[in-house]
């Protein structure tokens, strides 16, 4: 028997347990977590407003929008902030231009948009050039968006999801524009380029909340709540162990073995 198999598994069943059980709890109304108020993502209706405004488009990209590697949790975060985007263009009559740099996902990004303005009851603002699928060259992709944002002079450039080193070229390239810009992504060696150049910017796990924060969907509310507490309990244990460590107890040590 591997060593600590006992005790990863009991670990995972708790953390489960935990998670799931703040779901339901959620979703039955038992429980009514409150997610706090991030700016970057209530300043997106703001972008959208502004693009209305001015008669301009509204521009997203999803990043490298990878959906079977591990960048793929920041492509399904940014796609459930691209439903609130199509919704409220859909609602201001303001179009909409979606670029991808992965041919895996592209299919999958277009037939979310399409089924959101369908949603929407505005299924004639879906054109095939809504989302366009650039190049998989890194600076290839960077140079069609910025070539974009040039042609169709965008008002609004929402950026979201994994980004790297052509994040600062987006991010100037639409301030050249003269584009209201949100952007957020998980790599943090990107993030301080995002705030240095954009007008909002998400930090952190402020991301992978976006779609609940958005939405305000009991079962991804609850699910977020569930993610927290586990992290809560996670460094309670980190703390418990240095405390432990300290005074010479191997008691958690022999506990991780079993």
């Amino acid at each position: 028997m591997i060593q600590g198999t006992y005790f990863v598994l009991g670990t995972f069943i708790v953390l489960g347990v935990i998670t799931i059980g703040m779901l339901l709890a959620t979703r039955s109304g038992k429980v009514t977590p409150k997610i706090r108020r991030i700016p970057a993502l209530d300043s997106i209706e703001e972008a959208v407003g502004r693009a209305t405004e001015m008669g301009r488009p509204v521009h997203f990209s999803p990043g490298y929008g990878e959906i079977t590697t591990s960048t793929a949790p920041q492509t399904f975060a940014s796609l459930d902030v691209l439903g609130y985007v199509v919704a409220l263009t859909a609602r201001y009559n303001t179009q909409l231009i979606v670029t991808c740099k992965s041919p895996q996902s592209f299919p999958m990004i277009q037939e979310l948009v399409r089924e959101s303005y369908s949603a929407a009851g505005k299924p004639d603002m879906f054109q095939e050039d809504t989302v366009r699928f650039i190049s998989e060259a890194q600076f290839a992709w960077a140079a069609g968006v910025l070539g974009i944002f040039n042609r169709e002079k965008v008002a609004a450039n929402i950026m979201v999801g994994y980004f790297m080193a052509e994040s600062l070229l987006f991010a100037e390239g639409g301030a050249q524009v003269g584009a209201i810009q949100v952007a957020g992504t998980g790599n943090l060696a990107q993030t301080a380029f995002f705030v240095a150049a954009c007008d909002y910017t998400l930090i952190g796990e402020e991301l992978y909340a976006g779609g609940a924060y958005l939405s305000q969907d009991t079962s991804k509310v609850g699910n977020l709540a569930g993610q927290d507490i586990v992290k809560l309990l996670t460094i309670a244990f980190i703390i418990l162990g240095t405390i432990l460590a300290t005074a010479g107890s191997t008691w958690l040590v022999e506990l991780s073995k079993m």
